[in-house]
């Protein structure tokens, strides 16, 4: 009996896993508003999120589409880390209500672990920024000039639950909110 229980019990776990994987809505079967359409993507590994792209033929910028759940109390950020592989450091363009109802996106830079979160300039250029709030998720839009005329970054991820004063609340300090970190080729 005791042998049947540890071989049910990791099938039972790989079958609820197999099925959740199954289930879950593969970033290359998402469809978004205004006919957007992005030739690569990918399901990040952490926080529900995905990553769409599209690299302009000169190579020198990238149309992002960045999506996560998220309730429409809380923010979903993602950017970049030219110089490192770790939130500080990394410039980066949130997304969350502002008090006065409209969706707001803005670029950040994250100079530590307790940042500001205020708008300000990236080192490289963004354009075409927006957001929207669709089925339960955040997302957010942009034209980055790649830093660096490089293809390999580092990138961030994040979502918090609060926005207090118009500014995004602390996310979680474990579990997957401190894995959402990765590399991107947006060759």
């Amino acid at each position: 009996m005791a042998s049947q229980l540890k071989f049910v019990l990791p099938l039972s776990i790989l079958t609820i896993s197999l099925l959740y994987i199954c289930n879950a809505d593969s970033c290359s079967s998402h469809t978004f508003s205004d006919n957007r359409v992005y030739s690569s993507c990918t399901d990040l590994p952490h926080l529900g999120a995905a990553l769409h792209y599209n690299q302009s033929s000169s190579g020198n910028s990238i149309d992002i589409a960045f999506r996560a759940p998220q309730s429409s109390s809380g923010w979903v950020a993602w950017g970049l880390n030219p110089k490192g592989s770790s939130m500080v450091g990394s410039q980066v363009l949130v997304a969350f209500f502002h008090s006065n109802g409209s969706l707001v996106a803005y670029p950040t830079q994250l100079d530590s672990y307790s940042p500001s979160m205020a708008p300000g300039d990236l080192t490289f250029p963004v354009s075409l920024l927006s957001a929207e709030y669709v089925k339960k998720e955040m997302i957010i839009y942009a034209t980055l000039g790649l830093p660096d005329a490089k293809t390999k970054y580092n990138h961030v991820w994040q979502a918090g639950s609060t926005v207090t004063g118009d500014v995004p609340g602390v996310h979680p300090t474990s579990g997957e909110n401190v894995l959402s970190k990765g590399t991107v080729d947006f060759q």
